[in-house]
């Protein structure tokens, strides 16, 4: 099916399942342990071995040699697999590093080694007795320190920027910078992997199936159906497992090696500087206004670094799109670094680009003497500033501000920077406008009905604790007129049809419109069985009705059964409009006017995105999403080893993340909307959006508590305590 129309009214729109707040289906076999995770598939295959990484102690260099004798000697040892003995390896489109290094290095902690033995003790065990003579080569790891020698032209520019700022009644040029970030999500990267003459089957964890399916032949150097990957519950991965990663791969080379399955997982400690993260940036913001508030510049730079090959984040995107403003310039730099790869993390681009823009319209606000939420609506846009012939398709910012101006108290906040106290405390309130852009995939599934009446969803989508399961369920209960408990969902392996996948706030609309569309297909399959026009039959209560003739599924599927498969690609005709997703975030926080510890009190997200398939489901990914927002605020942070070229803080003890007693209330609010241009469902997406803004939310909030402003993430007391005010 392609679409290529808005959408029109359709069973979607009956609203009897879909749009509902039911429990997620999976939650039940999550919280009594019967949802098997990656490292968990312990009855897949006959007697696992198990494979320990090795992984590279320089930044960047070569490997003179690896002694491997005493490890091969070792009790328990199967194999051990090097780029040297691995066979010819290809690299993955989505791969920016090798995930098997040797005998150059490019970065810290790359894979160069895994070992394999009878027990994870013996495979670990073994794998500290090799030992590597590397040739270590100096390094960059200071982005900083590259920033001055990084220039060209803007990505975007209209108007005369150049002309207009210097022009403007009222100027703010300031620099705001954020660090790099870990996906630190609680499921590591775990494989376990079977050969079967020349097939591989990899049990994994992962976002996008097809991506990794695809990557995985490529690097191996097979047909890609000799490849098949199967991950139907993940433990969160935040884009950390969008890509094929080492431990796949070293699962799968150890076990063709060893000629036994082979499971291995990544140890915490090895995650964070072998796999990905979101990189650091630095940020300058220019914005010139007249006198009544009306942005009349606006300029965003952003510099980055990645791997060679790799991009850079891209923090500027969402400023080209969320203010009005005749004069603009925006430009992404990229520095070649030796840090581990950069890549994506939970709403690249717009996560790290808001928790900057969003404290430079406070600032500006402040310098023009207007309420923060009044100089956003004045300066809002129902067009595409680039291009004004270009619309949004659905654009309610204001509506979210006003919202939660009014639920949170806005009227109540004092506008001068520490005036109020709660005992010790200098108490103060914030807020943020937020935007992410409103991705579709093309995305397929078969649906088949049985002689019981039951609908099976089979798709390649995955659910990364999302919610997948059960919208997929709700979709096509809706479709085929059917309750949900009469629905089944299989989710997540390389034999079903190829889905949109989990990542980039696009899942939802997309996997669901895909369901959408096989529904359709078996709508009219069973229709034409009876001889009926597909058009004039109405499904419901688990039958299907025409006139004074009803009949039960169960009894039109017959012994065999009805399958249907279709997929859904998106058509070009919405390119016309610009289709994004928009929050308003508002934030309470106390600041101990002592110590200057940051606690947060109460956090409120208003939000607008289309349809909301569930509510339930909607709401935990965004007050998910916001608890990230804090961490990031306050005290996420990769710390840099700029002369050894390494993330020092690579294991849960050192990266901190809040935990539950750091947010003590949150509410969530959506706006009632529908987008007939995203989707049959009319839908789209929130588990980015309620990210984004979070940050700045945070840090106008300290600014209004103390009178402290902070540019540089995350807000730590020791950047607040010398500027605090008398205690």
């Amino acid at each position: 099916m392609k679409f290529d129309s808005p959408a029109t009214t359709n069973p979607i729109d009956q609203m009897k399942v879909v749009g509902k707040p039911v429990d997620r289906i999976d939650g039940r076999y999550k919280v009594t342990g019967t949802a098997t995770y990656a490292y968990e598939w312990h009855d897949a295959t006959a007697a696992p071995a198990y494979g320990y990484p090795v992984v590279a102690g320089i930044a960047r260099g070569r490997i003179r040699a690896m002694e491997l004798s005493e490890a091969r000697a070792a009790p328990g040892v199967l194999a051990i697999v090097t780029a040297e003995n691995a066979g010819k390896l290809g690299k993955g489109d989505k791969n920016v590093a090798r995930l098997l290094a040797g005998p150059e290095i490019e970065h810290y902690h790359q894979a160069i080694a895994v070992v394999v033995a009878e027990t994870f003790e013996q495979a670990r065990a073994a794998a500290a007795l090799i030992r590597v003579d590397y040739e270590a080569t100096e390094g960059r790891f200071d982005l900083a320190a590259m920033k001055d020698g990084l220039h060209g032209s803007p990505d975007q520019e209209v108007g005369d920027f150049e002309g207009a700022f210097p022009a403007a009644a009222v100027r703010l040029d300031e620099t705001y910078t954020t660090p790099d970030h870990s996906h630190a999500m609680m499921e590591p990267h775990a494989t376990l992997a079977a050969w079967q003459g020349d097939e591989v089957t990899i049990w994994t964890s992962n976002q996008m199936i097809d991506w990794t399916r695809s990557d995985l032949a490529m690097t191996l150097g097979l047909p890609k159906d000799k490849v098949h990957v199967v991950s139907p519950y993940i433990g969160g991965g935040f884009g950390g497992k969008l890509f094929l990663r080492a431990d796949a791969l070293l699962a799968a080379l150890g076990a063709r090696a060893a000629r036994r399955p082979v499971k291995m997982a990544l140890p915490r400690p090895m995650m964070i500087n072998n796999a990905t993260h979101r990189p650091a940036t630095i940020q300058r913001i220019r914005i010139g206004a007249d006198a009544d508030g009306r942005i009349t510049a606006i300029g965003h730079e952003t510099w980055s670094g990645n791997l060679e090959g790799g991009d850079a984040e891209n923090a500027s995107d969402q400023t080209r799109l969320l203010y009005a403003g005749a004069n603009r310039m925006m430009a992404s730099r990229l520095a070649r670094l030796d840090l581990p790869e950069g890549n994506a993390m939970r709403a690249p681009g717009e996560a790290p680009g808001l928790m900057a823009l969003e404290i430079a319209i406070d600032e500006m606000a402040e310098k023009l003497g207007m309420d923060p939420i009044e100089f956003r609506a004045l300066n809002d846009t129902q067009v595409d500033p680039e291009d004004p012939d270009r619309p949004f398709s659905k654009r309610q910012l204001v509506e979210c501000m006003r919202m939660g101006a009014e639920r949170f108290g806005w009227s109540g906040r004092n506008a001068i920077p520490g005036r109020v106290r709660d005992g010790r405390w200098l108490v103060g309130i914030g807020m943020a406008a937020g935007y992410r852009g409103a991705l579709v995939m093309t995305s397929g599934a078969r649906v088949r009905l049985d002689s019981d009446g039951m609908v099976t969803v089979e798709t390649d989508m995955t659910d990364i604790g999302t919610g997948s399961y059960t919208i997929i369920a709700q979709t096509a209960a809706e479709m085929m007129g059917v309750p949900l408990e009469k629905v089944a969902v299989r989710l997540g392996d390389s034999h079903f049809p190829v889905s949109a996948g989990s990542g980039g706030q696009f899942g939802a609309n997309s996997a669901t419109a895909g369901v959408y569309a096989a529904c359709v297909k078996l709508r009219a399959a069973i229709a034409r069985k009876m001889g009926l026009n597909s058009d004039a039959v109405v499904f419901a209560d688990g039958k299907i009705a025409t006139g004074d003739r009803t009949v039960p599924l169960a009894s039109v599927a017959g012994g065999e059964g009805i399958v249907a498969e279709d997929t859904m690609e998106f058509g070009e005709f919405n390119e016309a409009t610009v289709q994004g997703t928009f929050v308003g975030h508002f934030v309470e926080v106390g600041v101990d006017a002592l110590t200057a510890e940051v606690r947060i009190r109460r956090m409120l997200a208003v939000c607008a995105a289309g349809r909301i398939l569930n509510p339930k489901t909607a709401r935990s990914q965004v007050i998910g999403a916001m608890t990230m927002g804090v961490g990031a605020a306050l005290m996420e942070e990769l710390a840099v080893d700029r002369k050894r070229g390494f993330f020092v803080n690579h294991d849960l003890a050192g990266y901190e993340v809040p935990v539950h007693a750091d947010i003590p209330e949150q509410e969530v609010i959506f706006l009632e909307e529908t987008d007939p241009l995203s989707s049959p469902m009319k839908a789209k997406g929130v588990g980015e959006l309620g990210l984004c803004g979070v940050g700045a939310a945070v840090a106008n909030a300290i600014y209004n508590a103390t009178g402290v402003r902070v540019r540089e993430y995350p807000i730590t007391l020791d950047k607040l305590l010398e500027a605090m005010p008398p205690a």
